[in-house]
């Protein structure tokens, strides 16, 4: 049978293996329905498979990776809040912003008022700058509808995203992201709402791949996460959560025990809690972004998850309030320099480890039977990528071999 796709004198970042980045020079890939059909040496190549290739590719040494894989975002909502950037740059707290209408309510308020074409118009350029980045794969939540018919509408356009750009799109329901204005003094109610009514429905609907909560003093408390995580486990899903960005709540023991995919941002994460997550195998997601918007000065623990062996991803956090970041590059850059990981575990962080923040063993790695997700970039060294801050560096990207284009 022949190859689809054959990419000839590539440079490797494979990220399996023992030699740094999974290194391997003069190297081609070859892809067969979809996936990875054999890869290895220049000399080793056969060449009567070779010569039948339908589409082959000479690269000239240039460096391939797998595609990225951006685990936390959420990029589907209405509206923006650059005007709030201002009002902050000039003295005003964030008090003041809330009392005059702003923060995440005005993004719930913008979130609900655009139709299904309105919020997709307003979102697929920011999913395109992800792929001209090389992201071939992303999460995306719900989070700021707050109400069954536009957690609905972000949804189906996270789903329409992916099928439109050509790239895989996982999706999180976020319902307990924030108490909405119409239950300010009814808490209870709305976790029951969220629990009961929200996640079935959506569940059902195929829309939610994994379910997630902020679990913070200005968010949902450790019992009221503990819920919607309890009702997530009836339908099988799996969880996720927003975990010790501003203070401790045991928030990362907590999604370990019901075995989370992920527990993310993670500044006022404790050692127990580091524990837990090692154990349940929960990968640790970073999120420079916010950090730097936010001016965090508390770092994430990560002498420690290495010493613990907790696998570290990183992700772009994108969002109108607190990380409006578009370039997944960018995000491994900031975690070198303000977090002091080195650029390979920073790459792992948007390939290898970011693939098991969202449960899909079969991409992040360059290896028979793997998804054939490719990003051939205008670099010879791996580090290129974390350390250039912008730029253009992708020349190609294939998802499932098949070539696509932001």
């Amino acid at each position: 049978m022949s190859w689809d796709l054959l990419l000839t004198h590539a440079s490797l970042a494979t990220f399996t293996g023992d030699a740094p980045y999974g290194w391997q020079p003069d190297a081609a890939v070859a892809c067969e329905d979809g996936r990875i059909a054999w890869i290895g040496s220049m000399r080793d190549l056969p060449a009567h498979q070779a010569s039948t290739a339908r589409e082959m590719h000479d690269l000239g040494g240039a460096l391939v990776t797998p595609g990225l894989i951006d685990c936390h975002t959420h990029l589907v909502f209405g509206g923006d809040r650059a005007q709030e950037f201002d009002l902050r740059l000039n003295g005003a707290t964030y008090e003041d912003i809330s009392r005059a209408g702003g923060g995440i309510v005005s993004t719930v308020r913008a979130t609900r008022e655009a139709s299904e074409d309105e919020l997709f118009a307003q979102s697929l350029p920011r999913a395109r700058a992800l792929l001209a980045d090389g992201v071939t794969t992303l999460e995306i939540k719900s989070g700021y509808g707050l109400e069954l018919e536009a957690e609905r509408r972000m949804l189906r356009v996270a789903r329409r995203i992916g099928q439109t750009l050509g790239v895989h799109v996982q999706t999180s329901f976020l319902g307990l992201h924030a108490l909405p204005p119409e239950y300010k003094d009814r808490r209870d109610d709305y976790v029951a709402l969220v629990c009961n009514e929200l996640l079935p429905a959506l569940a059902n609907e195929g829309l939610v791949d994994a379910v997630d909560a902020f679990c913070e003093g200005i968010g949902f408390t450790r019992a009221e996460t503990q819920c919607v995580f309890e009702h997530a486990r009836q339908l099988d899903l799996r969880v996720k959560l927003h975990a010790e960005q501003l203070s401790d709540l045991s928030g990362a023991a907590l999604v370990a025990e019901f075995d989370g995919l992920s527990a993310d941002h993670l500044e006022y994460l404790s050692v127990s809690g580091i524990e837990a997550m090692a154990r349940a195998g929960t990968v640790a997601v970073l999120l420079p972004g916010a950090f730097y918007a936010l001016r965090e000065s508390k770092l994430p623990p990560v002498a420690a998850l290495r010493a613990h062996d907790v696998p570290i991803a990183i992700a772009t956090d994108c969002n109108p309030g607190t990380s409006p970041l578009l370039s997944l590059r960018l995000a491994a850059n900031m975690a070198c320099t303000l977090f002091r990981l080195t650029p390979e575990e920073a790459l792992r962080g948007i390939t290898v480890n970011a693939a098991r923040a969202l449960g899909l063993p079969d991409r992040g790695t360059l290896a028979v039977g793997m998804c054939a997700d490719l990003v051939a970039w205008n670099a010879k060294q791996p580090a290129e990528l974390c350390y250039w801050m912008g730029g253009q560096l992708v020349r190609q990207v294939w998802v499932g071999a098949m070539a696509v284009r932001p």
